[in-house]
Formats: C-alpha cells, structure tokens, sequence
C-alpha cells in the first residue's frame, strides 16, 4: 500500500526541525531513520500529517563520551551500537545491538528513534531501563532531561510533549567490575522479540549484591523495570537460589499479552527463565570473583 497524502520538510537544524514541528502540528512527525514510522504509514497505520526530516541535521549525527557517559545524538546509527567505542564502554549495549532486526535496519535506523517509538518488543527502550539512561527532549523552551524510568508510558506513547524532539539518549558507562547479561528469544533472528531480559549486578567488598537492575521487553504494554526482583537480590550472595527467587519475582505479577508466537501464560514463564539467564551471564561476567 501507499502512505496517505502528507507534507515533506527537510529541517537544516535541530532549532528549525523543531519549528515546523510546532508550525504544523501535533499531526506532525519527525523522520529519522524511517524504519519503523514508513512501514506503518505503507500500511496506513500511521498517517501523520507532516514529515520533518532530520537526515541532513548533521549536529545531531554524534556518539560521545561525557561525564561518564554515552551519549547518542538523534541522527546517531543503530549500527553505532557494535563500533570499538560503544563495546568498550558500555558492551551490553554492543551485545544487544546484534539483536536489533537485520544488518540493512540498523544501517538506517537511529538510537533515539527506537526509543522514541516505544515499542514494547524493542531491546534499546529495555536497555534504557537497565542502565537508568536518560533522554533529551528539546522544544519550544529548549532541552529537559527525563530519566528512562520516567519516558516510557505505554504501547508506543512516552512523555514526549507535542513539538518536542527526542534530541540526544544518554546511557552510562559500564565499568568492568560491574556485571551484565542480555537474554532475547525470537523465532527468527531479527524478528520481533517474544521477551527479552537483561540484568546489571554490582557487588559489595563483602561478595553480596550492593545493586540490582532488570528489566524486560515485550511482557507488557511497555519496557517495565523489575524492581520487585532487584529488591530480592539485595544484600544477597549471588548464586542460583538467590537468581531463581529474582526471576520468579519479576514473572509474579505480569499479565503478557497473547499473541500469535506465544500464550500470556508463556511469556511469563520466558520472563522467569530469560531474568534468571541474564543474571547467572552477570555474575559470570565479573568471574564470581566476589564469590564467597
């Protein structure tokens, strides 16, 4: 199918993409790397209004270390993801890049428009809760920071305001002492996720867990972070009990959806299985050398 009939811009900066964006409209839509906005305008699943293009912004094509710190700005590549800076910085997100459709998509699409397409089934909104990132919007009154915690409102929906532009995602370093796992099942590489987990443990001197993240993808409505679970691994010796009573932790309260590729009743039993794989990959990853 076609797209419905829309308007084309081609902004020459973040400042101008941002007033044409309010010139027309909440109908209106930025265009970064158009992998998942133009199938759905094909399928008229989407019919904005107006498309703001971003391709020749060239401010916002950028990968950069600050204050501990990667930042990707909006033109950033997924295929970004796998280059020596980001696997040397924050490897979780090198390792999870691999995941992310095919080859040809991440050649095109962007960090921060996955992000702020929301897709419940997306590994980097996923990631973004593991690794407590935080986002950029810029506006009419300039850039506000929103914590990945806050950004992620449901299927598709964030805490995007109308004529504000997801500018830059910022995701922190990964020291090697810290450990961190990422778990995908789909049935095809590059398919859409049937669930994914990922995890990140940092240990105290006395070998118990000091802090614990999880979060999962396509078990809900949206990315959700896994705090019932964190709490149960606090203070505790890593291990598999310690791993199993997380993962049963993060999979109690779900309600997936079903769908053609699995039952709710699955998918929750995946998130218990995935949780406690990327936890037991964390812990292996620091060498159980705070083992006691």
């Amino acid at each position: 199918m076609k797209p419905a009939p829309f308007e084309y811009y081609r902004a020459g900066s973040l400042d101008e993409a941002v007033g044409l964006l309010i010139q027309h409209g909440p109908e209106a839509r930025i265009l970064s790397g158009g992998q998942s906005l133009l199938p759905l305008m094909k399928l008229r699943l989407a019919r904005p209004s107006a498309l703001v293009d971003l391709g020749r912004v060239r401010e916002l094509d950028y990968v950069r270390e600050a204050d501990g710190r990667l930042a990707f700005g909006a033109m950033a590549r997924l295929d970004v993801l796998e280059s020596d800076v980001v696997r040397s910085r924050c490897p979780l997100l090198a390792e999870a890049a691999r995941h992310i459709g095919h080859p040809a998509i991440r050649h095109r699409g962007t960090v921060c428009g996955s992000l702020a397409h929301a897709d419940p089934a997306a590994e980097l909104p996923v990631l973004a809760l593991a690794l407590d990132a935080e986002v950029v919007a810029t506006g009419r009154d300039g850039p506000r920071v929103i914590p990945a915690a806050d950004f992620f409102v449901t299927m598709f929906s964030t805490r995007l305001e109308p004529g504000e532009i997801l500018s830059e995602a910022r995701f922190p370093a990964i020291s090697p002492a810290v450990g961190w796992g990422f778990v995908e099942l789909s049935r095809h590489p590059g398919d859409f996720a049937i669930a994914i987990a990922a995890a990140v443990l940092e240990m105290r001197p006395d070998g118990r867990i000091g802090k614990a993240r999880i979060a999962l993808g396509a078990v809900a409505e949206r990315a959700i972070r896994c705090q019932d679970a964190e709490a149960v691994l606090l203070d505790q010796r890593p291990g598999p009990p310690a791993f199993q009573s997380a993962a049963e932790a993060a999979a109690a309260p779900l309600d997936p959806p079903s769908d053609v590729h699995g039952s709710s009743g699955y998918r929750r039993h995946l998130a218990n299985v995935l949780v406690r794989r990327a936890l037991v990959q964390a812990w292996e990853r620091i060498g159980g050398q705070h083992r006691a």
